[in-house]
Formats: C-alpha cells, structure tokens, sequence
C-alpha cells in the first residue's frame, strides 16, 4: 500500500490519508475526480472495480463515499472520501465516466440526498418521482406524509433528464430528451412475469431490435435504509432477509459479520460451521430458482418444476432447524438463533447425492436442447471489462471472466478452510451465465461434503449484551450472495442505533448492465438475457 499512497499524495498533496483498516483518503470535493481517474487508470494496479458508493449527511457537510477495488485482486480496498458544504445547492463530480456502475449510484444519492452531480449525463432521481419534496437520507428531512400525499392517480412519463455540465463559460443546466422523437417505445412491466418483479423497462425499437432501454426501479422501495437509523441492531436484521429474499441467510450473515468486528465479538466454532452450510444450501437453492425461471422465461415449464422440486428439500431442511423456508430469520448477532436439528446432517448427505443426479438430469432435459442453445449462445454478451465497470459480479461477472468470488479472494466464516473452484468462463453471454450457476451448485455441494461431518460441539451463540452500541467509526462488510457480492457499511457515532446504513445490492449492478447487454439484440431475446442475470427487484428497491 506504500506505493499506492505515495500515488495518491503525488497526485493530490493536500489528500488526508488515514490507516485504517481500509485505506481510507479524504479529499476536497474539486480534486476527487482527478484522484479517482489516477487511481482507476494506474498501470500497476488500477483501482477498475467500484464496490459501493454511499452518500451520507455528516451534519455540515453533505459527502460521498467510493469504496474502491481492483479486479487484479478484490480483496484490496480504498475508501475515497468528499463532501460539500453547500446543502442548498450541493455539487459534487460525477465519475460516471470511470465506472459505469456509479451511473445509477449517483442518481439514487441525488434522490435520497439531493446531491447532483456535475457531467452527470442523465439527474432523475432514481427510486423516488422526480416531483418527491424533500430528500429522505438526510437529518433535516420532513417526514410529514401530507407533503408527498399518496395518490391513486397516473402521471405521465417523463421522457427528459436534467444535468449539469461543465463549459469554459462556467456550469450550464439543461433538459435533455432520453428517447428520439422519432423513437417506437414499448413498456415492458412494471407488472410482467418475465421482469421477475416490479420493474419497468422502456424500450426503444427498431422494428424488433432494441435500440435503448430506460430503467424505471423504485416501485416497492420500502426505505429499510432510512427506517435502520431508527433501530437497534439486532430490530435490522430482519430487514436483510427481505432485500433479496432468495438469498436471505447470506445477506443476514453480511449484516451479523459487520456488527460482531465492530462490536469485537468472538463467534463459536459450531456457529461459524452451521452459518457456513446455511449459506451453500442458501446458495444451492437460489441458483435452482434463477435455473428454474429462465428456463421457464424460455418456454421450458417441466425445468422450473423441476428445479422446484430440489429447491423444496433444501427448505424442508431450512424448515426443521429454523421454522422458516424462505425468509428463515437465523443468523443472529454471535450466532444463530437456534441449534441444528437432529436429522440436519443427516438430511444434508442425502440431499448432495440426490442432488447431483438431479444436474445430470438437467444437462439432458435442458443444456444440450437446440432451441435453449439458440436462445442463450452469444446473446446478450457482457466483455469482461464492462462487467467490472458495471460492478457486475457473481456467476453474471464470473461468466465474463471476472474473478470475483468473495470466498476465494476475500475469505469469511469458514471458506478459507474448504476447498473449491471458482467457476470461471470467458464467453461473457447468456448461456456462459445459465452454466455457471449449474457448476456452482456442484461447487457448493463440494463444499457441504467438508463441512457436514465436522460439526464441533459446543455453543451455537455468544453471549451479547442485550443493547449493542457500536464504537464509533465507520465498519464494512463484503460477503459472497448468490447473485454477487452483498455489502454492508455502518457509519456509528456510538449510539444503539447506526448513524448510517447502506447495504450493496448485487441487483442493482446487474439491472444496469441490462441497456448495455440487450442493445442491438432483439426484444424476445430481452427476456432471455434478463433471466440470465438473475436480479431480484427488491434488492434493488431498498
């Protein structure tokens, strides 16, 4: 890292550089793009890999967080700092033409914080109506129901963007349109089954070929962010098993991992073996589901059944231990909630059997049929390059050659005591992402195989205070979910409660990839390519 700040001091003196456990640069709210681009572009090691940006009301001063990777190794981190202490009209830079990732980022933190950004190519706000009084993630915001009324009535889309820009006369705003007036729209959702939620696509042909797609998200935003500054720790947990609710132990575990290294608390062995093994089977049956649904997306119902019916005996396990299937509520803060069942390993070397027969049974009703090849292969094609910009990871990033599996790279729990593969492939199209997810579930059941039989006898939590105040400070984690990587940042100021939470929606990066994958491909092949990322909306509508 020595090398790395020198950089960074060369490149902007007056940089505040502090040791912590990510590097961690402050810098004025004029030189944060000048620093970021020298970062992003070094030669030795670029900083190419945006995981997460954050805004945050710091009471004077309105700021931006960047956490910062490379794909040379994503366990290296930088966390880049800035702020503005105009909270009339707050201005910061875009680095939208660094990392195409922060393109949807910054429009969510001009909506929940009214921060714009300079060069920005497209300020709506994203999740809220461009007419919402008020910006909901800062202090000072006025929760009066009667100023945002709810009405039953529809409004008009709005087919112009706002932005600010830069000219050698000084900042210029304008309106721009988003759609050519000669332009044939369609909507796909926001209520269709091939979105797999709650989210609008408007699309934009030319005769069946998409020209442009428009994102629309926001439909269910629930503002967990915002509600989490009002709850004690262990009241947020729940809230992480409704994010993306097919990965819901992995998220919850995220959120546990946060709290317990900033809280300094020691989980028991037996514990950190159970979370482990919840999180594969966890694993297992989200990839069932995205299986299952595109198949289906593509016309193949019998698939889905099938994927269902393996699905169905991971949650009769989930079911016995937890009481829960699909939102199973077990991870706790110095744990889990209650010890395994009986039957719990017994039932798990059934399964990975059964399981494996069951892929080869897939393989043959599925993988090799011509129209599925046809309908997959070489569409939707995401260069590696752009997965990185897009922040697309998991078995989406992966299949473009990106190595990006936080239990490799950046390991957790007990990844960095099993053996596995990371599942690779460089093809980058749909149907490189379809059998990703297939050997990543022969790579998960490798992983139970370790684990089942190696159970350690003795507590299944650590005895927690029944109030957790966090030190102050700023804590993240990064944990590896089934549709890429899940993060959790605090900011504390010593309180019960989290002066700041965000978490890292893989969904999000994978929805924004979308425009980017389906342009030039025809509309029946936008359904395909969707299914093949595998977002869940409410992931994204945080």
């Amino acid at each position: 890292m020595e090398n790395i700040k020198n950089l960074i001091l060369n490149t902007v003196p007056e940089a505040v550089i502090e040791d912590k456990k990510v590097l961690t640069v402050t810098v004025e709210s004029d030189k944060l793009h000048h620093l970021a681009k020298t970062l992003r572009y070094n030669a030795e090691f670029p900083f190419d890999f945006l995981v997460q940006l954050t805004g945050v009301d710091r009471g004077e001063m309105l700021g931006v967080n960047y956490l910062l990777s490379s794909s040379k190794d994503v366990s290296v981190e930088i966390l880049l700092k800035t702020s503005t202490a105009d909270r009339v009209n707050p201005l910061l830079y875009t680095v939208t033409d660094l990392w195409e990732t922060a393109d949807f980022n910054e429009r969510e933190v001009y909506a929940l914080l009214g921060i714009r950004f300079i060069n920005h190519p497209d300020m709506r706000k994203f999740f809220l109506n461009q007419d919402w009084r008020g910006y909901p993630l800062r202090k000072d915001y006025d929760a009066d129901p009667a100023l945002n009324p709810v009405t039953v009535e529809s409004k008009d889309m709005v087919d112009t963007a706002p932005r600010i820009y830069e000219t050698p006369q000084g900042l210029k705003e304008e309106v721009v349109k988003v759609f050519e007036d000669d332009d044939y729209i369609i909507n796909i959702g926001p209520q269709h089954p091939s979105t797999h939620g709650v989210m609008h696509f408007r699309v934009a042909l030319e005769g069946e070929i998409v020209k442009k797609i428009d994102v629309h998200s926001g439909y269910i935003h629930r503002g967990i962010e915002k509600l989490s500054e009002n709850l004690t720790y262990p009241q947020i947990l729940h809230f992480t098993d409704r994010l993306d609710y097919l990965s819901s132990n992995i998220n919850r575990h995220g959120l546990c991992m946060c709290v317990e290294k900033a809280a300094e608390i020691e989980i028991p062995e037996r514990a950190q073996y159970i979370r482990t093994i919840m999180d594969e089977l966890n694993r297992i049956d989200s990839h069932l589901i995205a299986w299952g649904t595109l198949c289906m997306d593509l016309g193949a119902t019998t698939a889905f059944i099938y994927g269902m019916r393996e699905r169905e005996r991971i949650l009769d396990i989930f079911e016995k231990t937890s009481g829960g299937r699909l939102i199973i509520n077990y991870n706790v803060v110095g744990g889990v909630m209650f010890d395994i069942h009986p039957d719990f390993q017994k039932d798990i070397k059934a399964f990975i059997p059964e399981m494996r027969e069951r892929l080869k049974e897939y393989d043959k009703l599925v993988t090799g049929n011509p129209i599925i090849i046809g309908r997959l292969k070489g569409i939707g094609i995401l260069s590696r390059e752009d997965a990185i910009s897009y922040a697309v990871t998991g078995p989406a990033g992966r299949a473009s050659g990106f190595a990006c599996d936080l239990r490799i790279h950046h390991p957790y729990a007990l990844y960095n005591k099993v053996t596995f593969k990371e599942v690779i492939r460089h093809e980058g199209d749909s149907f490189s992402r379809y059998l990703n997810r297939l050997d990543e579930i022969e790579q998960s059941l490798q992983i139970l195989e370790q684990l089942v039989d190696n159970i350690p006898d003795g507590d299944f939590l650590a005895k927690v205070k029944a109030i957790i105040k966090l030190p102050e400070g700023e804590y993240s984690q990064r944990v590896e979910a089934a549709r890429g990587e899940f993060g959790v940042f605090i900011e504390s100021r010593g309180d019960k409660t989290p002066y700041r939470l965000k978490f890292r929606s893989p969904s999000m990066a994978l929805v924004s990839a979308m425009p980017t994958l389906c342009a030039g491909e025809k509309l029946s092949d936008l359904i395909g390519i969707g299914g093949s990322m595998d977002y869940v909306i409410p992931d994204i509508d945080r």
